[in-house]
């Protein structure tokens, strides 16, 4: 992904599948599933911040770590816990983001967000502004309309554009 970044590409996506454990957590597929995904996950996210950073771009390189969905507060009949859009959690590094920060509270039952909530577009909206002037692309040949118009009017999340 860096080296795509280094040879001129404006956004590179790495995908991962084999997340969606939604029966029992104590069951050796779940436990052997996330024993198994979340340190590969842990060593790339910091490789990758480590290498752009040793090389002097971690202003201008962002990285988003997220999943589509959230899980749900309470576990299901089979002990797992099932796909939910109340809430989420994700991790943003890099591009000029001051980093350190926990974002967002949820209430006690980590049912709904007790402070601003946040939607996807509002965390594209941060990543956009974030990386690109909106005075440019404007005016560049093949930008889309709906792109120029969510740079115009989105609201990034103040605590993560300077």
């Amino acid at each position: 992904a860096r080296r795509l970044c280094e040879a001129g590409c404006g956004f590179v996506t790495v995908s991962d599948c084999g997340w969606d454990f939604h029966s029992n957590k104590n069951s050796p597929k779940n436990l052997g599933g996330m024993n198994w995904l979340g340190p590969q996950v842990d060593h790339a996210v910091a490789a990758f911040l480590e290498d752009v950073h040793q090389r002097g771009l971690s202003e201008k390189i962002m990285l988003v770590v997220t999943g589509e969905m959230g899980r749900t507060p309470r576990k299901n009949k089979n002990g797992g816990r099932d796909h939910y859009g109340g809430l989420t959690s994700l991790l943003v590094a890099g591009g000029g983001v001051p980093g350190g920060q926990v974002i967002g509270q949820s209430d006690n039952h980590a049912t709904k967000p007790i402070s601003t909530p946040y939607s996807p577009r509002d965390l594209l909206a941060t990543v956009l502004n974030t990386l690109f002037d909106a005075g440019e692309v404007r005016v560049t040949r093949g930008v889309p309309p709906e792109l120029i118009n969510l740079l115009e009017e989105s609201k990034p999340i103040p605590s993560l554009v300077t």
